[in-house]
Protein backbone atom coordinates (compact mmCIF):
# COMPACT_ATOMS: atom_id res chain seq x y z
CA UNK A 1 0.00 0.00 0.00
CA UNK A 2 3.25 2.37 0.42
CA UNK A 3 3.67 1.84 -3.06
CA UNK A 4 0.53 2.30 -4.08
CA UNK A 5 1.16 5.55 -2.07
CA UNK A 6 4.06 6.78 -3.23
CA UNK A 7 3.98 6.10 -7.09
CA UNK A 8 0.06 6.69 -7.67
CA UNK A 9 -0.91 9.53 -4.87
CA UNK A 10 -4.18 10.47 -6.67
CA UNK A 11 -5.31 7.46 -7.06
CA UNK A 12 -4.57 6.12 -3.41
CA UNK A 13 -6.00 9.36 -1.73
CA UNK A 14 -9.21 9.36 -4.10
CA UNK A 15 -10.02 5.74 -3.13
CA UNK A 16 -9.12 6.84 0.77
CA UNK A 17 -11.49 9.43 0.79
CA UNK A 18 -14.22 6.82 -0.29
CA UNK A 19 -13.37 5.02 2.70
CA UNK A 20 -13.46 7.81 5.09
CA UNK A 21 -16.69 9.11 3.85
CA UNK A 22 -18.29 5.32 4.61
CA UNK A 23 -16.37 5.32 8.01
CA UNK A 24 -17.90 8.23 8.79
CA UNK A 25 -21.75 7.51 7.52
CA UNK A 26 -21.70 3.95 9.20
CA UNK A 27 -20.19 5.82 12.60
CA UNK A 28 -23.37 8.46 12.46
CA UNK A 29 -25.97 5.70 12.12
CA UNK A 30 -24.58 4.08 14.84
CA UNK A 31 -24.34 7.10 17.14
CA UNK A 32 -27.50 7.50 16.14
CA UNK A 33 -29.70 4.36 15.60
CA UNK A 34 -27.33 2.24 17.87
CA UNK A 35 -25.04 -0.24 17.42
CA UNK A 36 -27.09 -3.36 18.02
CA UNK A 37 -30.09 -5.34 16.29
CA UNK A 38 -32.70 -7.06 17.88
CA UNK A 39 -33.64 -9.02 14.82
CA UNK A 40 -32.31 -12.84 15.21
CA UNK A 41 -32.85 -13.86 11.50
CA UNK A 42 -30.50 -12.99 9.15
CA UNK A 43 -33.42 -11.62 6.86
CA UNK A 44 -34.60 -9.37 9.84
CA UNK A 45 -31.21 -8.12 10.84
CA UNK A 46 -30.77 -6.97 6.83
CA UNK A 47 -34.20 -4.85 7.13
CA UNK A 48 -33.55 -3.49 9.98
CA UNK A 49 -29.84 -2.58 9.05
CA UNK A 50 -31.73 -1.05 5.86
CA UNK A 51 -34.46 0.65 8.08
CA UNK A 52 -31.28 2.33 9.43
CA UNK A 53 -29.82 3.25 6.43
CA UNK A 54 -32.94 5.13 4.71
CA UNK A 55 -34.06 6.69 8.40
CA UNK A 56 -30.57 8.02 8.35
CA UNK A 57 -30.78 9.12 4.62
CA UNK A 58 -34.54 10.95 5.85
CA UNK A 59 -32.65 12.69 8.66
CA UNK A 60 -29.56 14.06 6.51
CA UNK A 61 -32.15 15.20 3.88
CA UNK A 62 -34.26 16.65 6.70
CA UNK A 63 -30.79 18.58 7.77
CA UNK A 64 -30.05 19.98 4.58
CA UNK A 65 -33.74 21.06 3.94
CA UNK A 66 -33.89 23.36 6.92
CA UNK A 67 -30.10 24.60 6.43
CA UNK A 68 -30.85 25.29 2.86
CA UNK A 69 -34.11 26.91 3.48
CA UNK A 70 -37.33 25.99 1.85
CA UNK A 71 -36.62 27.86 -2.02
CA UNK A 72 -34.91 24.41 -2.81
CA UNK A 73 -34.95 23.66 -7.18
CA UNK A 74 -37.70 21.99 -8.05
CA UNK A 75 -36.47 18.93 -10.68
CA UNK A 76 -38.05 17.50 -12.97
CA UNK A 77 -41.15 19.98 -13.21
CA UNK A 78 -40.64 21.75 -16.12
CA UNK A 79 -42.42 25.04 -16.39
CA UNK A 80 -45.21 25.78 -19.28
CA UNK A 81 -44.04 29.31 -20.95
CA UNK A 82 -47.60 30.89 -21.45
Amino acid sequence: MYHLLSYQRDTFLARYHQRSNVETTFSMIKAKFGDSLRSKSDVGQMNEVLCKVIAHNLCVLIACIREIGPEMPRFGLAEIPA
